[in-house]
This record gives structure tokens, C-alpha cells and sequence, in this order.
């Protein structure tokens, strides 16, 4: 399983964290839309994960995941890190054995680990990245111009997306260190606490991209949602927070359409009105490790839940609260 190019550098690995040479047992691990090799080895009867980088690219530098995930390590966020060598591109941490985590549970445990994680040390900016929302407008921008979907199902998407993006916030005092990639398979509970892994995307960011992301799959209501807030921030949530929490959602869920609905058609136009599952239908089983989204049609599915849940969040009468509550904020400053 290990590129024969990538055996010597793994020996090495083995011999300087546990001094041995090879390993007992190996199995390799679903790692969704990352190129990495993510390996489960075991070595003297115990397992470890083993995660080789193949691609070079901006978002696959080792030298700034590293640096996020021995971060999180030290702060006890993420597993024990025994190795890691940025210029073999290769690491060693400990394999954590996931135990079933309700989202009830998750309400409870995740702002807490999310305060924690935005309050490490600033982690370095992904060079040449823009704010997030203007990342996922270039996004949105990318999927327009594939015309992949004919315009009139998606025209009023677009309008909608540009006066969030246009009203949201973007300002360096806000960004924190964010894990940008808070999916169900990289927040892991062994059943006394919480583990945050696979540390790829990982960079400084806005805050509520994450809070967005987690919410997507714990937060069914109203009633959650400022219970979850109010968790994170440790205080009750004002009107201002509220509001740019629902603008951010708004903006991944854009983004979440463009990048699926490109992966899932390659590029090709693809059937309109397709009917698809509801939001929170999907992203339950997907919570409950039911959706595996490898596949074009899995990838398409998941762009277009996303479609459907912008549309109906920002025909609400609370998007256009959302804006004037922000763009006032911001008018005063």
C-alpha cells in the first residue's frame, strides 16, 4: 500500500518513532476529497496512523499542516504526533478508535473544542488565499462561468449569494486559527473526549466558517443554534452575531454547491431540477457515516442539498434581517 517511492522515507519514519523498520498490520482509510494516503499501521500491537502527503500544492504544504496539527496536539485537539517530516512529507500520530457520537452529545462538547481550537496561537495564513468569503465567491464565480446548471435555476442563487458576500465582514482582527475542514470523518469522539484530525486545510481564518461548517450537521433550530453560540462564545449572543453567523452559513452553503456540483459533473452540464434529499435528512446520515461522497453522483447530490437549503435560508425573511443588522454594524465603523 505505501508508493515504492515513499518505502525508504516510511522505514525511516519507523525506525526514528519506534525503532523498527516495518509494521505488523496496515489498512488504508477512506480520506475523502484529500490526495494524502491515509494509512492505519500497527507497530508492537498498538495502532498509529500514517498519513503520506502525494501532491504538492498550496493546500497540501506540509510545512503549515504540520505546524497546525503539532499545535493542535499540544493543546490536546488533536492525537500525540510521533513524527513528522515536512520534507518526506510524512506523519505518524496516534490512531484514535472512534466510538459513536450523538449530535446531541456534539450540541454539548463542540463549541468547548471549538473556543479551544480559535484560541491556539495564530496559525500562518495560506499564502495567496483571500478572505474566505471572497474564496468561495471565486468559487461561485468558477461554477458560473462552467454553466453547468441553465441559468434559470440558478440565476436568483447568484443574486442572492452576491449581496451576502457583499455585506459580509473582512477584517484581519477577526481571524483565529481554524481547522477549515470540520466534516464528520475528521471530528472524532473516543468516548471521553473529542479529537480533531486531518489537518490539511487547516490555516488562519474567520471563525465562523467553522462554526458553519459544525452547525450544518448538529444544529436542527433556532433554539440550538443560540444554545450553540452562546456555548462558544460564553455569554448570550447578540443580534450582530446572530446575523453574520447566518450570512457565513449562506456563503459555505454557495460554496459547498460550486465546488460539489464542479467535482460531481466534471465540468459538464448536468440535469436541472433533479430532485434530492432534504438537508437535514442527508447531512444526518452523512453524521452517522451512512453517505460515503467519493462518487460523481454522491457529490452531485451533496451540491445541490446545499442549492436547495440557500435558496430557502435566503427567501427567509431573516436574510434580509441578517443583512441590515450586519451592514449597519459595520456602517459605524
Amino acid at each position: 500500500m505505501v508508493p515504492e517511492e515513499k518505502k525508504p522515507a516510511v522505514e525511516r519514519a519507523l525506525r526514528e518513532s519506534f525503532g523498527v523498520t516495518s509494521f505488523e498490520d496496515i489498512r488504508k482509510l477512506t480520506t475523502g476529497l484529500s490526495s494524502a494516503l491515509v494509512l492505519r499501521i500497527v507497530v508492537r500491537g498498538r495502532p498509529y496512523l500514517l498519513r503520506v502527503i502525494t501532491r504538492t500544492d498550496q493546500m497540501s504544504d506540509p510545512t503549515r499542516q504540520f505546524a497546525c496539527m503539532k499545535s493542535g496536539a499540544e493543546a490536546g485537539l488533536a492525537p500525540r504526533v510521533w513524527y513528522a517530516n515536512v520534507e518526506d512529507r510524512i506523519s505518524i500520530t496516534d490512531f484514535i478508535e472512534a466510538r459513536p457520537f450523538s449530535t446531541a452529545e456534539a450540541r454539548v462538547r463542540l463549541p468547548t473544542t471549538l473556543r479551544a481550537l480559535h484560541a491556539l496561537p495564530p496559525f500562518p495564513k495560506m499564502t495567496n488565499y483571500p478572505h474566505y468569503v471572497d474564496a468561495m465567491d471565486a468559487f461561485v464565480q468558477k461554477f458560473q462561468a462552467a454553466k453547468i446548471l441553465p441559468e434559470s435555476e440558478t440565476q436568483e442563487l447568484f443574486e442572492l449569494h452576491a449581496r451576502a458576500a457583499s455585506i459580509y465582514p473582512r477584517h484581519d482582527s477577526d481571524l483565529v486559527s481554524c481547522h477549515n475542514d470540520l466534516k464528520p470523518e475528521n471530528i472524532l469522539f473516543d468516548g471521553d473526549r473529542v479529537w480533531l484530525v486531518d489537518w490539511e486545510a487547516a490555516f488562519l481564518n474567520d471563525r465562523y466558517a467553522d462554526l458553519a461548517m459544525v452547525a450544518n450537521f448538529i444544529v436542527t433550530n433556532d433554539g440550538e443554534e443560540k444554545a450553540f453560540l452562546r456555548a462558544y462564545f460564553g455569554e448570550e449572543v447578540s443580534e450582530y452575531t446572530l446575523a453574520r453567523f447566518y450570512l457565513m452559513r449562506q456563503v459555505s452553503h454557495l460554496g459547498y454547491v460550486a465546488i460539489f456540483l464542479l467535482l460531481g459533473s466534471s465540468g459538464k452540464p448536468i440535469e436541472p431540477h433533479a430532485a434530492v434529499p432534504a438537508f437535514r435528512d442527508f447531512h444526518n446520515r452523512i453524521w452517522a457515516g451512512e453517505v460515503d461522497l467519493d462518487s460523481a453522483e454522491a457529490k452531485l447530490q451533496y451540491g445541490r442539498v446545499h442549492m436547495n437549503q440557500a435558496l430557502h435560508e435566503m427567501r427567509a425573511a431573516r436574510f434580509d434581517d441578517s443583512l441590515r443588522t450586519v451592514s449597519a454594524r459595520h456602517a459605524r465603523t
